[in-house]
């Protein structure tokens, strides 16, 4: 029924995928053979071909980035141009854009809404391809697609390398008295009979320090380490910038921007720049007044000239004077297991989902495999890998192996899907003990998941979150993670871990009300990046200077807090230099709409566990993948139009 994780082979893998690939070029080559082409002759094989190929790679290149070594990546690396070949050519085949054109126009009447949505798809991308341009062209696309494949990579792995280099020892308890004992047991080593500590750009270790950590000179040196990483990066950046401009201008779009558009929901670039700056502007001066109330608690220790690298560390603390909230006296009540089968409880009440354990290999002891079952019947597979490793990538991320799709022969093909984290380790002596933030992490990543898990689209290439617009993929991650800060649903797996006493109410009001502490400096901080992002790809900066130049002008515009000149945040924004997001950084806001809209449906309903409004959300929006735009399926939903004004009441902005 599933395919199990299987790596065994790795170090040949390029050979293999080489070899796999000449096949799926032998089966291309059949289809186009074929007199009368038809959606159902062509284009369902078509896409099993595309399904396969995720099947290979996606084990392959998941294992970079969750168990990185010298082999991983050597192997990444390897298979890199071979599948960025394959993928250039086959989307550069005329005679595929061809066929699919010809049955578009042949049978567009006789076919269904989702398959008619695959052809409009499949042509709209084989265009933003260039599939449509002479030869010389398209070899110079091949040339920039394969660099930017590669030099991607290479930003990615600077960072990792980076990270995995810093350490901070400390041999003063003073400089480390106030960070909780969980994180200080994980920090400490004996040398020649002296207890130490060692604290690394690892999150969790780094996140230790900066918020808890005693001395404000430690707490600047990891500071400066974390946002001075990968200098290197900064030419990777000038190249990938200079390499996407060239591409767009050849498949004739003004900028990069406009071409990223060519597939989300937004369809023009000021709508997009003035959607940001209404933010914006609507959350800065709460966001200054926000910062004034952390510097004048940093005033009561005497501090005039406060920095950047002093904002978690006073933030924790007005947190706990404002709210009485210490994330470490919650640990003990959200350990792993608990907090996943309290999870799994209340996606069972919301959703009809059921979860068990299930016995296969992945790639680590501690990552946990389940089987996710709908009325009796098995429907998904997922595996969740929550704890922080040294080979990690850091972050969290939701990474899709199989589709639920219907192939040629009629049969269903069930859907796979990973889980990745990065949260406090477990050891002999204590479990993993997560902090609150952690679990509003493993809702969002969950909610991901289940957008691509639950779907019962047959067609591959708009099943799960295959097909949806790339700014409201985060609608449905959102919407889950609203549910993390409910009373009802934290009692469902806030127990703590050695007496299995609930979190008591007082507690719970405390997160609840602390949700939206520093909300406006969290929009700002967004705004932010996701501004910097779309200006960057609105014309073509060439240098590092003009690169920084921009991010200044946009922090002087919305920033609370400008951070110090040695801060290269660019350098590290993998999210849109190796990670998909160029031009679309701002979608997190875009698609924050959505989910606080439909959040509230729930709030108005009078019952946060309103299944029939769960299984609603389940049948409209989850089952139906990117069959249909996004604002289609939740006008479906809702019946009216998304409002902004949900997500600024949500986040405290506005009352």
């Amino acid at each position: 029924m599933f395919k199990e994780f299987d790596l065994s082979n790795l170090e040949n893998s390029k050979e293999l995928l080489e070899k796999f690939l000449d096949e799926n070029r032998k089966k291309v080559d059949e289809l186009l053979k074929i007199e009368n082409k038809t959606y159902k002759n062509f284009v369902l094989p078509f896409q099993e071909i595309g399904e396969s190929i995720n099947d290979f790679l996606t084990p392959i290149f998941h294992i970079d980035s969750v168990k990185n070594s010298e082999i991983t990546t050597k192997v990444y690396e390897e298979c890199i141009p071979v599948i960025s070949k394959y993928e250039t050519e086959i989307s550069q085949n005329e005679n595929i854009y061809s066929a699919l054109v010809d049955i578009q126009s042949k049978e567009k009447s006789t076919l269904n809404n989702i398959q008619n949505k695959v052809l409009e798809n499949e042509i709209r991308d084989f265009k933003l391809s260039g599939c449509h341009l002479e030869n010389n062209k398209k070899k110079r696309l091949e040339e920039i697609n394969l660099r930017l494949s590669e030099i991607s990579h290479k930003f990615s792995q600077n960072l990792l390398n980076a990270t995995k280099s810093f350490e901070m020892i400390i041999d003063n308890f003073e400089d480390v008295k106030e960070i909780p004992a969980s994180d200080l047991e994980l920090a400490k080593f004996e040398e020649e009979g002296i207890t130490k500590y060692k604290f690394t750009l690892q999150m969790p270790s780094y996140l230790a320090y900066i918020t808890y950590g005693t001395s404000r000179e430690k707490r600047e040196e990891i500071y400066k380490a974390y946002c001075t990483r990968a200098p290197e990066n900064g030419k990777i950046i000038e190249e990938l910038l200079a390499l996407k401009d060239e591409k767009v201008k050849i498949l004739g779009f003004e900028n990069y921007a406009q071409y990223s558009l060519a597939t989300k929901m937004a369809s023009k670039e000021e709508d997009v720049v003035s959607f940001l700056e209404e933010l914006g502007s609507k959350a800065k001066n709460r966001a200054k007044e926000e910062l004034e109330e952390i510097k004048a608690l940093a005033l009561k220790d005497g501090i005039s000239d406060f920095k950047s690298s002093d904002m978690s560390y006073y933030s924790e603390k007005l947190k706990k004077a404002q709210y009485d909230l210490d994330e470490e006296y919650y640990r003990p009540y959200f350990e792993q297991q608990s907090v996943l089968n309290g999870f799994f409880d209340f996606l069972h009440q919301m959703f009809n989902i059921k979860f068990t354990k299930a016995n296969t290999p992945a790639w680590d002891e501690k990552v946990k495999v389940y089987d996710l079952s709908e009325d009796g019947k098995i429907v998904a597979r997922i595996y969740i890998d929550l704890e922080a490793r040294k080979e990690k990538r850091g972050g969290a991320w939701m990474n899709n192996w199989h589709t639920y799709h219907r192939n040629s022969k009629g049969e269903i093909k069930l859907p796979t899907a990973y889980i990745v984290g990065n949260f406090p380790q477990s050891t002999e002596e204590t479990p993993s003990l997560l902090r609150h933030s952690d679990v509003v992490t493993l809702f969002h990543e969950m909610g991901h998941a289940l957008h691509h898990l639950l779907s019962k689209i047959e067609e591959p290439f708009v099943s799960g979150i295959s097909g949806v617009a790339w700014d409201t993929v985060e609608f449905p991650s959102q919407f889950l993670e609203y549910f993390s800060y409910d009373k009802d649903v934290l009692k469902l797996f806030a127990k703590h871990y050695q007496t299995g006493e609930v979190l008591d109410d007082a507690a719970i009001d405390r997160i609840i009300k602390a949700k939206n502490f520093q909300s406006s400096l969290a929009t700002v901080r967004q705004v932010e990046f996701a501004l910097f992002d779309f200006k960057l790809h609105q014309k073509l900066y060439k240098t590092e200077e003009e690169i920084q130049n921009l991010l200044d002008s946009v922090r002087e515009k919305f920033s609370a807090m400008i951070p110090p000149r040695y801060n290269k945040f660019q350098n590290g924004f993998s999210h849109i230099f190796s990670g998909g997001y160029s031009a679309g950084y701002y979608s997190y806001k875009w698609a924050e709409v959505l989910s606080a809209d439909a959040f509230y449906m729930f709030i108005d309903s009078g019952n946060i566990f309103n299944k029939e409004l769960g299984i609603k959300y389940r049948d409209t929006i989850l089952s139906q993948g990117g069959s249909y735009d996004m604002d289609k399926l939740f006008f479906n939903f809702a019946q009216r139009e998304p409002s902004v004004d949900s997500l600024l009441k949500i986040d405290g902005i506005i009352s």
